[in-house]
């Protein structure tokens, strides 16, 4: 991961989330995503609570409401099964503007909506406030293993080439007249799949013995080394504290 690399989902700004240490944005965003999964479905106004907490969080780092609810289109196949629960459940009926529906399939579908909206908002938010290789290493300092994390950062950077190689052969093949209309003319990309694994594969060898001869021992080097203060965790904190709090309160009142 190179230096100046930024990934799409990353919004440059100087907010106070921006300058946290990755450990802490990392630790505070499982925190409260276990809060949020561990919250009874019925407790309704603790899942706009959350909402409420997240969406601050954003407001705060600069993030425009438009750039999270674009993102979140990913969650659609969730909420599109969601959708088929109360109908496809059995148990006590409902009616709903006159369909008849089951009630604790509209429980378990709100169940899914509201909890993987949370996840993916509270994701989308840390992705835009810290840059992949930073949440690497905050995944690191939090003691995740050395080979999980290095996995998923060359995983990561070598999507992006692959993408770009992509693209390159597209170019290529549409410049000598390839355009397929039909299913039997798609052998050329069938072979072109083939030689990107080829080039994919050579190209991850070349780049593993070149560390190794820079001295790579099976972690990457952290050059941008912050030790988070005790400042760091309370701001921190914050969002996860106050999930908690509204979990509690909602155990409370009911």
């Amino acid at each position: 991961m190179g230096a100046g690399h930024a990934h799409a989902l990353y919004v440059h700004e100087h907010s106070l989330v921006h300058h946290l240490p990755p450990q802490v944005k990392v630790a505070s965003a499982i925190a409260f995503v276990i809060i949020v999964a561990t919250t009874p479905r019925e407790d309704v106004w603790a899942f706009v609570a959350y909402g409420a907490a997240i969406g601050s969080v954003a407001l705060f780092s600069r993030i425009e409401l438009r750039f999270v609810l674009v993102r979140m289109l990913g969650i659609l196949p969730f909420i599109a099964f969601a959708s088929l629960l109360p109908f496809v459940a059995s148990g006590e009926q409902v009616d709903v503007f006159g369909v008849a529906m089951s009630r604790s399939g509209l429980w378990a579908a709100w169940n899914v909506v509201a909890k993987a909206s949370l996840g993916a908002a509270t994701s989308i938010v840390l992705a835009a406030t810290t840059e992949v290789p930073d949440i690497l290493a905050g995944l690191n300092k939090l003691k995740v293993p050395a080979l999980f994390t290095s996995i998923a950062g060359f995983m990561v950077r070598y999507l992006e080439l692959m993408v770009e190689e992509i693209g390159r052969m597209r170019v290529a093949m549409a410049s000598r007249g390839y355009d397929p209309r039909w299913i039997w003319q798609a052998r050329p990309i069938a072979a072109s799949t083939g030689a990107l694994f080829i080039r994919s594969y050579e190209r991850g060898e070349r780049v593993y013995d070149a560390m190794l001869a820079r001295g790579y021992t099976g972690e990457m080097p952290d050059l941008r080394r912050r030790d988070p203060s005790r400042r760091d965790w309370v701001v921190g904190s914050l969002l996860p504290a106050s999930a908690l709090i509204v979990a509690l309160l909602a155990r409370v009142i009911t």
